[in-house]
């Protein structure tokens, strides 16, 4: 890998090519699930590996490669998403995760309330979670990748996580109570 990156800072095409087709597949899955949105993750993705291209001779080698891209792409989405609230287009969200859900069962990928949970969070708070449990960054890697404190970083991911506890504690609750229901009748 080193040898490529190197090969890839000097200019050689292939070399870009093969880090591409390695470090792609693991980059649309990361970003399908900061975005709930499998079309924005590969355009996501794709962003990223052209940036990626443009400032290759930026990366040092102090962490992984796909920490690097990691960062990369996750501060493309908060600029994305910062856009995106200053032109206030918050419509169809509902659509969003219907087509997610459909995304995921359609490749026999599990689809948990969990993640449906996770999906209904903020971005500022979901990021964390996701780096933090589904990739094992520490608090300090995500707080260098997200500009946040160690601490800040820890508040949101726990803070989160509480919340989809609740919204998950909440859905067997109702589930329980309609299957009662039925029961009774």
């Amino acid at each position: 890998m080193d040898e490529l990156i190197e090969n890839a800072k000097d200019g050689d095409h292939l070399a870009f090519a093969m880090l591409f087709r390695e470090n792609y597949p693991f980059l649309v899955k990361y970003l399908m699930k900061i975005t709930m949105n499998p079309d924005t993750a590969e355009e996501l993705a794709q962003e990223t590996m052209a940036k990626c291209v443009q400032k290759i001779h930026l990366f040092n080698g102090q962490s992984k490669f796909s920490t690097w891209l990691i960062s990369i792409a996750t501060n493309t989405y908060i600029d994305q998403q910062r856009k995106k609230k200053r032109e206030k287009n918050w419509q169809g969200q509902e659509e969003v995760y219907r087509k997610l859900k459909w995304h995921f069962e359609s490749r026999n990928e599990e689809w948990n309330d969990a993640l449906e949970a996770l999906g209904r969070l903020s971005e500022d708070v979901r990021i964390p979670i996701i780096l933090k449990h589904y990739y094992g960054y520490s608090y300090d890697e995500i707080g260098r990748m997200m500009k946040l404190s160690p601490g800040t970083v820890k508040s949101r991911v726990h803070n989160g996580i509480m919340s989809v506890r609740r919204e998950l504690k909440q859905g067997e609750e109702t589930e329980g109570h309609h299957t009662r229901q039925r029961t009774t009748k």
